[in-house]
């Protein structure tokens, strides 16, 4: 396992593509972390969230494909109408099992399984959004050592889901998108 990269797992719903678009341009090309991006969003417009986010970063980004393995400085994306899972091999797996929060793809499922993984190599954040997808998977994510945050509920378009986790389970840290951008740049 030490030969995987640390993991930033983002998760998040209504109003969290605007973070993205202002965190992903910061990032340098050498950047040494693994990033997977969870999303709630509809099932038609799969190819144009990655190539959006492609367009805004160096880093190289795709959409998860079964068996794909977590590399350094790569960008995966949950595809619509898939829970993503890693293998502690650090190798992806797709799964269409039924809904998680009204979700799929679910945070929480997300967030657990690179739990199980990564442990205190772990890094995660949810953003804006209106349900309670995240909490739990945040729970778990403490509970096995990795680091949680949320985006600071007064700077979230939809402020539920941040909120609701901060509120329920707790987290390590509360980031305004200024803090978000210097914390992930700083992840080595």
């Amino acid at each position: 396992m030490t030969s995987l990269p640390k993991l930033l797992v983002i998760g998040g719903s209504a109003g969290s593509l605007n973070v993205l678009l202002q965190l992903l341009p910061t990032l340098d090309p050498r950047w040494p972390l693994a990033m997977i991006i969870v999303l709630h969003r509809k099932n038609d417009n799969d190819a144009l969230l990655a190539e959006l986010l492609s367009a805004k970063t160096l880093l190289p980004v795709k959409d998860a494909e079964e068996k794909d393995v977590l590399a350094p400085g790569s960008i995966y994306i949950a595809p619509s109408d898939y829970h993503l899972l890693i293998e502690p091999d650090g190798s992806l797996t797709l799964d269409a099992s039924e809904k998680v929060h009204y979700s799929r793809p679910s945070i929480d499922v997300t967030f657990m399984s690179a739990a199980e993984v990564f442990t205190n190599r772990l890094y995660c954040i949810l953003l804006s959004g209106a349900n309670v997808d995240g909490a739990e998977g945040l729970q778990t994510v403490r509970e096995l050592g990795g680091f949680t945050a949320v985006q600071d509920p007064t700077e979230a378009e939809v402020s539920f889901m941040p909120k609701y986790a901060l509120n329920t389970v707790g987290v390590d840290k509360v980031l305004g998108i200024r803090e978000m951008i210097a914390f992930v740049q700083s992840l080595r």
